[in-house]
């Protein structure tokens, strides 16, 4: 693989006689690709019984596992399902090391495209609540859509500049995630495109952006709450000169060694003073940067950096639950709707959002300033003009617990295709009916008559 000049010059500074070991695996094509199940909808036994191809453990995630390089996912009934989400092995490792726990209260700062918000998601087993932000509107649909295919029931997907979710919730969240926008040094292997695209300007522009991310996010992080800190790239700039300056900065805050068995020590402050800004040489000094990680080639992933902070103290600020409208009428209408499809007791709140009914998490709160695409499940479209009707959505059926009328057809039976493409299929139901790929559910119809009028999104649908 051939880098940028002056790109392989700070690397030969930065690892010395470590450059081409750490490297050398760039030098051999990708030979597996990365998936982690998704047990919001599967079981790691379940999924393994009837995933089609060979795979293996990996050290990054416990629900982590490589498959053959070959394997794409586009057409996989159980990936429309929802049952795996594909993502770089070592880029589950940042979720791993936040560890979020059921209950709690985490933020996604820079979450598209979703990998490690549903990881989170994931972790947090449906109870306390996921806030996942994007800056970029397309990115940001993007997000919600893997939100929504992964059957998440208890987040927030937000698109907007992170300084408004730090306005508008301050010190509220028990851990937050700061994915923040790098130089990609870390990913050339996956998309050598980027290779003559790098340059030194950029990683400087990162390194100055990625300051006021971390701002906001440490202003969103509660007493006594913790920080990760990650990124792709190996750029000491955007990792640890990054880290001692927010502690500089943030003197609240403080390092927490990560014990983990992947990747290795991050770089103390003498390996990296060449990179820092001078008025902050003296003040590395005190700062154990080796207590967070890298993750080389070698090291089985791509390239990556984490780190963990703690911030003093115990508490945080509380927000004002959300209080629906008393006017809210058509809310009653998504609920009974709820209930005729559904066998679950629905947690948490009905309320109307335009023409769509949510069921929002008990967690969600109420903000101003953010602009909010979507929180808890979108679960009734209000239809008609004449004569109002509801109609389920295809979120609803995705983060479904339970429902009244099933079709559960096996992975190799030719209607599960058929359904995909968006055409009828057979049913003997009668009414809004869940259809599942060997029990995970992956969309809707409605049946009558023997045959099962399609609700799958016409976005999704395999091409004929």
């Amino acid at each position: 693989m051939i880098f940028p000049p002056l790109f392989e010059t700070r690397m030969r500074r930065l690892l010395d006689a470590e450059y081409a070991a750490l490297f050398e695996p760039w030098d051999q094509p990708l030979s597996v690709r990365g998936l982690r199940i998704n047990t919001l909808k599967t079981t790691p036994s379940q999924f393994e019984g009837v995933f089609a191809y060979a795979m293996q453990h990996t050290v990054f995630c416990e629900n982590g596992r490589v498959t053959d390089a070959v394997f794409r996912a586009g057409s996989d009934p159980l990936h429309h399902a929802g049952a795996y989400y594909m993502q770089e092995p070592s880029a589950m490792s940042a979720v791993t090391v936040l560890a979020p726990q059921p209950g709690e209260r985490v933020l996604d700062l820079c979450a598209a495209p979703g990998g490690k918000s549903t990881q989170i998601a994931a972790a947090l087993q449906g109870q306390g609540l996921l806030w996942a932000n994007e800056y970029v509107p397309n990115r940001a649909r993007i997000l919600l859509q893997n939100i929504e295919r992964c059957g998440v029931r208890n987040s927030v997907v937000s698109c907007g500049d992170t300084v408004h979710v730090a306005n508008a919730l301050p010190e509220w969240f028990d851990a937050v995630l700061a994915d923040v926008p790098c130089s990609g040094e870390g990913m050339f292997r996956k998309e050598p495109e980027a290779i003559p695209e790098w340059s030194e300007d950029n990683v400087f522009l990162c390194a100055q952006r990625s300051r006021e991310i971390l701002d906001n996010a440490a202003a969103c992080v509660r007493p006594g709450g913790r920080l990760v800190i990650s990124t792709c790239t190996f750029a000491p700039e955007e990792n640890e000169c990054a880290v001692i300056r927010f502690l500089h900065d943030h003197p609240d805050f403080s390092l927490v060694p990560i014990d983990v068995p992947f990747g290795r020590a991050a770089f103390e402050p003498d390996r990296i003073l060449a990179f820092l800004p001078s008025e902050l040489h003296a003040f590395a000094q005190s700062v154990d940067t080796a207590a967070c990680r890298r993750i080389f080639p070698l090291d089985g992933g791509e390239g990556h950096f984490i780190a963990l902070l703690h911030r003093d103290g115990n508490g945080g600020m509380s927000a004002a639950p959300f209080e629906p409208s008393r006017k809210d009428t058509h809310a009653v209408l998504g609920e009974t709707l709820y209930h005729e499809c559904f066998t679950d007791t629905p947690c948490g709140t009905f309320a109307t959002f335009g023409n769509t009914v949510h069921l929002l998490p008990p967690e969600f709160p109420q903000t101003r300033g953010i602009n909010i695409l979507s929180a808890g499940v979108p679960v009734a479209e209000l239809c008609g003009e004449r004569t109002l009707r509801t109609e389920p959505t295809h979120a609803a059926f995705q983060a479904a617990v339970g429902c009244r009328r099933l079709l559960d057809l096996p992975l190799t039976d030719p209607r599960v295709t058929v359904f995909l493409h968006g055409e009828e299929i057979a049913c003997d139901k009668s009414g809004f009916t869940g259809v599942a790929v060997n029990g995970i559910l992956t969309g809707f119809g409605k049946a009558s008559g023997g045959k099962l009028k399609n609700r799958y999104p016409k976005g999704l649908r395999l091409l004929k």
